[in-house]
Formats: C-alpha cells, structure tokens, sequence
C-alpha cells in the first residue's frame, strides 16, 4: 500500500524517467545487464563511459559521481604548520586530474571542510584546468552565531571566490539547514538578509544554480519547499543510502528517511545531489555476514559499490557525492558510474532486506565528517567513535569475560584502539564539555557516547 510521501522506487521510475539523461553508453548496457569477467571489473572505463544527467534549471550536463572534498588525503604538517596535519596538495591534484580525465566534472566543497582549507586546496587543484570543464559547489557554512550576522556571513561568500580563484559559482548552497531548527535558518539566512541577497546574486550570474543542503529539523526543510515557487530552488542536497531509506529515524529519532526527502524533491522535479551514500564509510564497513550477503551476489563487485548504484539508480538525482581520499576507490566508483547499471527492482528490495539486517548493529552513525573537531582537550572524537563501530563489525565487542572469544576480542580491540587513536586523544580524557554536539549533523550525544567507550574500555583493562 502506498502512503502519502511513501512512494516506492518503481513509481519513482514511473513519474521521473523520462527526466534521467544518461551517456550512449548506459543505454547500451541495459538495465540488468552485467559485465561478467574479472578483467572488466578491473578496468577503469573511459570518460565517454561516464553516466551524466541534466539538470533541468540550468541545462548543466553533470556526471553521476561527484567529486566530495570534505575528506582530502593528509600528510604531517612541517615544523611550523598549522595542526597535526595539512592537506595533500600534490595527491588532491592528481585525483582532480584524474577524475577530470575519467569524466567526473563536479566538485563539493565548503568553508567547514578540512579545518577550514578545503575551498582553497580545490580551487588549486582545478584552476590548472579550464573553467568550462567543471562545475564548482561549494556552501555559505554560517554555523556559528558569531558568523550570522551579514558582515560576516558575507565576508565567508567573498571569500570562496578567493579561496576558489572564481568569478562565479556553479552551484551555492545554504549549508545545513535544519541544524538547530527554524531559529537558526532565520538567523543564519533570513533576519540578516542573505537569503534575499543569494537570489539577487543568482540573478546576476555570480552564482548559477541556488540550493541547500539539509541536516536536522525537518520543519526547516519542508518550509524551504513550500516557497519553491518564490525561491525557484535549482537543487537540494540530501543524505540518501540504501539504510537510511527507511531506518534513518531508527538510527537515529531526529533523522528523516530519505524516502520521504526525495519524494517531496521528486513532487516538485527537483534535483537533488546525494550526500553520504556510503555513511561516512560504514556501508563500505559492514558487518561480516553482511560482506558475505553481498559477495554472495556480485564476488566481483566491491561492498561499496552496492550503496552507490543504489543512490545513482533514482533518475532524480542528478550526481553522487563521494570523498575518495586514495585512487583505488576513485577507481571503483568510476567503474560503478561509467556507465551506471541501475538497480533492478530485485536488487532494491535485496538491498531493503540488507538494510534491515543491519539495523540489529547498534552501531554508533558517526559519518566521519569531522564537524565536531577541534576538541579543545585535543581527542580524535571520529577515530575513537569508528574503531567501536569496527570492532562491533567485526565480533569483537563482547562484555562477559567467561565468552569464549572474550580474550581475542578483548586483544583485538585494545591493540586496534592504540593503534588507531593516540593515548591522549582517546575517549578517557573528555570532560564532558559538550562542545561537539552541537556542531554534529547526526545529533550523536557524543559526550555519552564518550563515556560508554571509555567504560567499556576499562572493563576490558580490568578484565584482562
């Protein structure tokens, strides 16, 4: 039975299909069709390959995969630099290169991401290459009161030109509404006229298509779609996975599932660009048997690769962000977008009884998007939360000392814990400050969450 704003994919396909522009190529391949050997799963196609849609605001012709430059590659900062770590130059311009070569001409970015350098490391990677060959996203990221004000916010839009060595920009967004609900939105966009402001800019040229980007109170997103008619939205940036669907509230009670997110975008022929088709990594992360379900079906296909055909296969998304920190996962995306082959409607259900299954992982939904750091008392908050959600993958959480496998989980998770976050960065030293929560799209009570790891922890000590 079908509900209001409950619309399963095969009515998606019905209403949107013909709004999917696709390469030759795709069309070639068939929708069920598979490429059977293991040199073809190999081999990193071509650009012409690449699987495109149009945006039908603008007429941009966008490649399915986009480039996500939240998470760069880091190398150790030199004596003097800023932080422990600072942005790879030469390997983020060589994965922009290649990308560009492979097809994938658009490229997320913010003034949140990377400490604040991201912007500028994209705009060096991508002036090296003519303007008309990529589409640039980037977001006015007004997070903090002290930034809401319109002499500040507008000194953060003048400064992505800078930092992105532009005279416009292709895609703008009003970045993460719904963080701290209608109050926020009206102080970051509306009591200090930005929003009035960004339609004017539109107007001019200086950016080409205005969108936002939702995380939080779904109040916010649905009054933002209630004056489509008055703001003309180009795009809506939204979070979509093959978990999140249907379980996001499950996760995580002040989540909405994608379903409804995309149903409202799809009423109203909106486009929307998926962010965090993979969760921050950990449906590339699974739990084992979930490895081997998958495997079971396509040995040859990646575990991430069933996440991104799922955000891919809906015809109103016009591309799916990914970070790709190192070539070997540039590689496989581009094998699972150029061309695309889109779900068949057994493999959509396949992946609904998948996500099921993994909602019995009370995993910790940490999507390592480092919002919450700096931590002023120095803890690596993301690694101490992703190395729980592993070892929970993995079968090596286990409480009861008299467990069989008590003393391997016990050494598997203590020797992984030193190993993946430094002693003084773990979870014992937070005092509770509470500084990172509200910075967290997901709403984690890290604090909490913190103490929990840092009790289980010295169980295992205690226990040994």
């Amino acid at each position: 039975m079908k509900t209001k704003n409950k619309i399963d994919r095969r009515e998606f396909l019905k209403r949107l299909g013909a709004g999917a522009a696709v390469t030759a190529a795709a069309l070639a391949t068939g929708c069920g069709s598979k490429k059977t050997t293991t040199a073809a799963q190999n081999e990193v196609p071509d650009a012409e390959e690449m699987t495109y849609r149009t945006n039908p605001t603008s007429g941009d012709r966008v490649s399915l995969l986009g480039f996500g430059m939240m998470r760069l590659p880091m190398v150790a900062a030199r004596e003097g630099g800023k932080g422990d770590e600072v942005i790879d130059q030469p390997m983020v311009n060589e994965l922009v290169d290649y990308a560009l070569a492979h097809g994938v001409n658009y490229f997320d970015t913010s003034p949140a991401y990377c400490r604040g350098l991201s912007e500028r490391a994209t705009g060096t990677a991508l002036k090296r290459h003519p303007r008309d060959k990529y589409f640039i996203a980037t977001k006015l990221s007004n997070f903090s009161p002290d930034t809401w004000g319109r002499a500040a916010s507008m000194r953060m839009y003048r400064r992505s030109f800078e930092e992105l060595q532009v005279d416009y920009i292709d895609y703008l967004l009003l970045h993460g509404i719904g963080m701290g609900g209608m109050d926020a939105f009206r102080g970051r966009y509306v009591d200090n006229g930005m929003l009035d402001f960004l339609v004017e800019e539109r107007k001019a040229g200086r950016i080409r298509n205005l969108g936002f980007s939702y995380h939080g109170d779904v109040e916010v997103f649905d009054y933002l779609l209630s004056r489509h008619d008055e703001y003309k939205w180009d795009f809506v940036q939204i979070q979509l996975n093959y978990l999140d669907w249907k379980h996001a509230k499950r996760t995580n009670p002040r989540n909405t599932d994608a379903e409804y997110l995309y149903g409202e975008l799809s009423k109203r022929g909106i486009p929307a660009v998926i962010m965090e088709p993979l969760l921050g990594g950990r449906l590339s992360s699974v739990p084992d048997n979930i490895v081997a379900r998958l495997k079971q079906r396509e040995p040859q296909r990646s575990v991430a690769s069933w996440a991104f055909r799922f955000a891919g296969s809906f015809p109103g998304v016009m591309t799916v962000l990914s970070g790709m920190k190192v070539m070997e996962h540039l590689q496989d995306n581009l094998r699972t977008y150029a061309p695309l082959q889109p779900l068949t409607d057994e493999e959509f259900d396949f992946l609904q009884q998948t996500a099921t299954l993994m909602v019995q992982y009370r995993t910790i939904p940490c999507n390592d998007c480092k919002y919450c750091m700096p931590c002023p008392y120095g803890l690596d908050i993301p690694a101490i939360l992703l190395h729980y959600n592993k070892c929970l993958n993995e079968g090596d959480i286990i409480d009861d000392p008299q467990d069989s496998d008590y003393r391997r989980a016990r050494r598997a998770y203590l020797v992984g814990y030193d190993r993946s976050v430094p002693k003084l960065r773990q979870a014992s030293h937070c005092i509770g400050c509470n500084q990172c929560s509200s910075h967290c799209p997901q709403r984690i009570d890290i604090p909490h969450e913190l103490r929990r790891i840092d009790t289980y922890v010295e169980h295992l000590k205690r226990n040994g």
